[in-house]
């Protein structure tokens, strides 16, 4: 038997952006049987389908036609690997920071630096979640999922997925084309810290556990990043550009604090909200959007806005990047429909 089918519902409070939006008819899927019970009934009306997770890194539209399916699987269960590791598997539809936190609180290391990610588990594969040094894919040792067209359920390795920097094969040729159902980590039961990125390592006090870890991360962006329930925000809007090494060259030599990460392949990361904020953006405000007063990264919704002026705002934000430094930036979050 399929999900239970809401209509006319109201997404508003389904998206941390705050987005005013509303699906033509809305499933939560809370079982495997369901999605599927549910995906065929969607392909049997003709229903245009649409994917919802924790709405955390989604750009909602107006009105969502056709058919909204929320998996909303949320159990996950661990498996006893080698002598140093073992295997989380963990339903799409588990909250992300709740999962890293009660995996730090056993003593498990890998996800610890991920914590205060907002959304769900399925949609930690799409863009390769990832902060304070470490990816997802680091620790990804399978992704379980189903076919829209039909149904067929097939899994992942990480090669498999062509991860990249907030990348994955989920963006691009399969995205709309799958659901994700499941993953399969893998974390280390012996201490493996990751302090080197900013000053995390000056936040762990004494020996540092993963809940410690994971405790001063939460520290970290609940200083930097403002809480969606109170803000509307997708978390960074932008992701951080890759330059050649010549454009990086000629910007270090007029800007010679400006930060900067040399990549494998000679090109080079730049931080763009350095970037924005060196154009005099941080807390700059149009209308019903503005940019973060403490993180540039951030656009932030007073609410009253819609999808067209958050996105022409953006749009906005990166023309003065561009016409500064020459560096175009690339919006993180996805848009839906």
């Amino acid at each position: 038997m399929s999900a239970t089918i809401l209509t006319e519902h109201d997404l508003s409070r389904a998206n941390t952006l705050g987005l005013p939006c509303v699906a033509e008819r809305l499933a939560a899927a809370v079982s495997d049987a369901q999605l599927c019970a549910t995906l065929r009934l969607a392909a049997e009306r003709g229903w245009p389908l649409t994917l919802l997770g924790g709405g955390s890194n989604l750009i909602l539209p107006e009105r969502l036609p056709g058919l909204v399916v929320q998996p909303a699987m949320a159990d996950w269960w661990l498996e006893e690997g080698d002598a140093d590791s073992v295997r989380v598997h963990v339903e799409a539809g588990v909250n992300w920071h709740e999962l890293v936190m009660a995996l730090a609180g056993r003593g498990l290391w890998g996800v610890e630096n991920l914590a205060l990610i907002p959304g769900r588990c399925g949609a930690a594969p799409i863009q390769n979640i990832g902060a304070y040094g470490v990816e997802l894919c680091e620790v990804l040792e399978a992704v379980h999922l189903r076919y829209l067209a039909d149904g067929r359920e097939a899994v992942f390795t990480p090669a498999d997925c062509a991860f990249g920097y907030r990348d994955s094969v989920f963006k691009g040729e399969l995205e709309g084309r799958v659901v994700i159902t499941r993953l399969v980590l893998r974390l280390s039961q012996a201490p493996r810290p990751r302090l080197d990125y900013g000053d995390l390592a000056s936040r762990v006090r004494g020996g540092p556990t993963p809940l410690a870890v994971a405790e001063a991360v939460c520290a970290i962006r609940r200083e930097k990043l403002p809480d969606p329930r109170h803000l509307g925000n997708a978390g960074s809007f932008f992701k951080n550009p890759l330059v050649r090494g010549e454009l990086a060259e000629r910007l270090l030599a007029d800007h010679p604090g400006m930060p900067h990460f040399v990549q494998p392949d000679g090109r080079v990361k730049l931080a763009a909200g350095w970037l924005i904020d060196r154009c005099g953006l941080k807390g700059w405000r149009e209308g019903h959007f503005g940019v973060h007063e403490r993180q540039a990264l951030v656009l932030v919704h007073f609410g009253g806005g819609s999808a067209a002026e958050l996105l022409a705002f953006a749009a906005a934000v990166a023309g003065r990047v561009t016409e500064r430094f020459g560096v175009e930036l690339e919006r993180e979050p996805r848009l839906a429909g």
